[in-house]
């Protein structure tokens, strides 16, 4: 029989929701035609993505033809930093993002920049957080646009987005924000935030993978244009052509609406389990949270055990007493996970290489159980005895 498993990586994947996998489900088996398509079948899968679509923009505020469909964010991340690249070239060449952006962001930065684009990296302080000053004086007259993830995937840390938007704007930029790790958990409203761009996935919020969305701003003076990524029948208003993924666009859809429906309950209940993990493993010697206590998102801790090397942390936990169950987490961003240098999210928040390497991230969810928490502080602090006993004789 299978071991039961704990599951506290929910940054790098969520469970898909029953609910999400029922309402998906038809367009798999019975209900799976093109959407494209002028027959009764097609019709029937087209206003199921227009339903959706509805779902994602009443989820971040935005309109119908603002949300475009993607594979994913990161798929929305190119489409929206390359766009703005190649349709305001003849402002400017410029860009500003922050050294602790996800990798999705940075490698398509650095592709740019050997396309002749220059590109700022704003540092962090020891909690995660820029200097708005940084970004003040960063700003030229031919930035085109500020990329700034709004909460970060390793940490949690929640950047002062809306005076970041509102700096960009007054210098005559665009603003894109990657809210991958905070849609669907916090309340976000594009205009309330002054977001131009804003990249989503749906494996993040209880969808399955290979759906997401680019919402791109069709109103008002920062109205956005940006040519085609992928080319080839003009789907998704002509910025994404391929034929669109009707069951995952269905599954994003309701996972937004569950996800209105229940952030504020979520965000208490998770919170508190948060808070209670974080508190007790504190407790530990040589323990401390990476990342501003203030300024991050309810669902995530991220914890450096000083000493104790994170793979044999994580491993100790996958290998533990039969009876306990098998604990997943991270020491970082799973889309990095096959390197082996240290995260550079913590290397750019002043910790040392030794530090990075003994940090843990705890991501919770929607289906996460205080019975759960208690299991894995148990097992985390007999692991971490073990580790630490087994240096002694070393």
């Amino acid at each position: 029989m299978d071991k039961e498993i704990i599951y506290l990586d929910n940054n790098a994947t969520t469970q898909v929701d029953p609910r999400v996998l029922e309402v998906m489900l038809p367009f798999l088996t019975n209900n799976f035609a093109n959407a494209s398509s002028t027959h009764q079948f097609g019709v029937v899968a087209n206003d199921a993505v227009k339903k959706a679509r509805g779902q994602v923009a009443n989820l971040i505020g935005a309109q119908l033809n603002e949300v475009i469909f993607t594979s994913g964010a990161t798929e929305a991340i190119n489409l929206a930093i390359k766009g703005v690249a190649e349709n305001y070239s003849t402002k400017g060449n410029h860009i500003i993002t922050v050294c602790t952006e996800h990798t999705a962001t940075l490698d398509t930065l650095k592709y740019l920049e050997s396309r002749g684009l220059e590109v700022t990296y704003l540092p962090v302080n020891e909690n995660g957080l820029i200097d708005l000053n940084d970004l003040t004086n960063a700003l030229r007259p031919t930035t085109i646009l500020v990329a700034v993830m709004f909460s970060n995937n390793e940490t949690g840390v929640i950047q002062p987005i809306v005076e970041i938007s509102s700096l960009t704007h007054k210098a005559g930029a665009l603003f894109f924000c990657d809210a991958t790790q905070a849609v669907g958990k916090i309340d976000i409203s594009v205009d309330t935030y002054g977001i131009d761009l804003l990249a989503m996935s749906g494996h993040k919020l209880y969808a399955p993978k290979g759906v997401g969305a680019l919402y791109i701003r069709q109103r008002g003076a920062n109205k956005v244009k940006i040519p085609a990524l992928i080319h080839g029948g003009g789907h998704e208003r002509g910025y994404r052509s391929g034929t669109l993924n009707v069951p995952g666009i269905v599954a994003l859809g309701k996972a937004c609406e569950l996800a209105q429906q229940s952030m504020k309950k979520e965000s208490i209940e998770i919170a508190q389990l948060r808070d209670y993990l974080q508190t007790e493993l504190l407790k530990i010697d040589g323990t401390k949270v990476n990342g501003d206590f203030n300024n991050r998102i309810y669902n995530v801790a991220n914890i450096c055990f000083k000493g104790v090397d994170s793979d044999a942390m994580i491993i100790g936990l996958s290998n533990s007493d039969e009876n306990i169950p098998l604990i997943a987490v991270s020491n970082g961003s799973a889309c990095t996970s096959t390197s082996i240098a240290p995260s550079h999210v913590l290397i750019g928040m002043g910790l040392s290489e030794i530090e990075a390497y003994s940090s843990i991230r705890f991501s919770l969810g929607r289906f996460n159980s205080k019975h759960e928490i208690d299991t894995t502080i148990v097992a985390l602090k007999n692991t971490i005895q073990s580790l630490r006993s087994m240096m002694l004789y070393e």
